[in-house]
């Protein structure tokens, strides 16, 4: 007989048996182990949270870094500010009509095609679908507007006119566009009402550019702060306000005010900053001087009278330094009718000591001539005392001439200038 004997595999195709300690817990080591997970000093300490690396560190600083300050960008500190000339950026316009309609913070991007948005809308294309008969050529801006206000929704302001017609509604534009602007009379309606005080309008179009969005709302603020603390309230009136052109001179300021003489004019400013606002409200407002480093334009002007008008003033204003330089620099002298040309106040002889030394020497030898004359005629014919003839012309000399020809000349070119100028006005 043959026995027949299988090899068998040194690993056994079953898994071999558990230890004792890998078996499947009981229920007593179930018990066990619950016990120890709920105690609270049972079992290992907590891990310690894991420190960040270098990498992950970078990467938030870098996401911290990656978001734009919207100043730097589109604010004050924006590299575009002041780089730009001013002047001339103005179109030509004789009325600026001011809708009061909502607040920046709703108005679309082009506000006077915004479906939702029928009285601006309508506004618009009723100016537009009329503009070749309008009296004065017009301009339309949308300024805020808040129930309840002097300025409601619906409002309309006109300037130069300097009146206001209240609760416009879009079923009466058609008819407001052909009495007021087109025949230049009375909206039945509604009288219009007076407007009196200044007015200052900032383009706060954020949703047509982000420059105004930002700049426009920071300089309301201050011209509002500036307008309470001087004790304005009632007299300056400050208004956000959309798209008024040239974005890129932001902030852009408008000012209506009236002159000396009556006569409104509004006055367009661009790059101007918080800081500027007192310098406005002082020079511009209080005493109807124009800041010319930020001007742009005027309405009732042309873009090359608004040029010309800015040399006229430069003109102007360095004349009058120029005046004011020599007078600063020449003689002070206060003569009486008694004491003669060198007989100051209480004695004080101001025009020699301001003699060079060799002309005093010839102005005392000569007065010391004259004085002997005059006692040898009061010698001669007793106690009559003749009056003697001025000495300055004998210290009179050719750069004195010119000096004199160069201050009637600065006089000449100021008076010329200013003839000039209230023509253009």
């Amino acid at each position: 007989m043959v026995g027949i004997f299988l090899k068998v595999p040194k690993q056994f195709p079953f898994p071999p048996p558990l230890l004792s300690s890998q078996r499947a817990p009981t229920r007593r080591r179930l018990l066990l182990l619950r016990f120890l997970m709920a105690s609270p000093t049972a079992g290992d300490a907590p891990l310690a949270a894991t420190a960040p690396t270098a990498d992950a560190t970078d990467a938030a600083l870098a996401a911290t870094t990656a978001v734009p300050d919207p100043d730097a960008e589109f604010g004050f500190q924006r590299a575009e500010l002041g780089k730009e000339k001013l002047v001339g950026t103005v179109g030509f316009h004789e009325r600026h009509v001011f809708l009061c309609y909502k607040g920046p913070e709703v108005w679309p991007s082009h506000l006077e095609a915004a479906d939702s948005d029928r009285l601006p809308r309508l506004l618009a294309a009723a100016i537009k679908a009329r503009k070749s008969n309008l009296k004065k050529t017009t301009k339309l801006t949308i300024c805020e507007g808040e129930d309840g206000t002097e300025s409601s929704n619906g409002d309309v302001l006109i300037f130069p006119d300097m009146i206001r017609y209240k609760g416009l509604t879009h079923f009466d534009v058609e008819n407001f566009v052909e009495e007021v602007l087109v025949k230049d009379i009375e909206w039945l309606p509604g009288s219009p009402e007076a407007i009196s005080g200044s007015f200052v309008f900032v383009c706060s179009h954020g949703s047509r550019d982000k420059r105004c969005g930002v700049c426009g709302p920071a300089l309301i603020e201050r011209f509002k702060e500036e307008i309470n603390g001087l004790g304005l309230d009632g007299q300056v009136a400050v208004s956000g306000c959309s798209h008024v052109g040239g974005h890129k001179y932001a902030g852009n300021v408008i000012i209506f005010r009236s002159d000396d003489k009556g006569e409104v004019t509004g006055h367009w400013y661009g790059y101007v900053v918080p800081d500027d606002v007192p310098l406005l409200l002082h020079k511009h407002i209080g005493q109807g001087e124009i800041v010319d480093h930020l001007w742009r334009g005027q309405m009732g002007l042309s873009v090359e009278q608004q040029k010309q008008a800015l040399e006229l003033r430069s003109m102007l204003n360095g004349a009058k330094e120029s005046l004011e330089e020599t007078a600063t620099n020449g003689a002070s002298c206060n003569p009486t009718a008694a004491g003669g040309c060198c007989q100051g106040n209480g004695g004080f002889t101001c025009c020699q000591t301001d003699l060079p030394k060799e002309k005093q020497d010839k102005s005392v030898a000569a007065e010391q001539n004259q004085k002997g004359s005059e006692k040898e005629n009061d010698s001669k014919k007793g106690h009559t005392k003749t009056c003697s003839m001025p000495n300055w012309f004998e210290t009179w000399e050719r750069a004195d001439t010119y000096a004199a020809l160069a201050v009637v000349a600065a006089a000449a070119s100021v008076f010329v200038a200013f003839r000039i100028y209230k023509n253009l006005n």
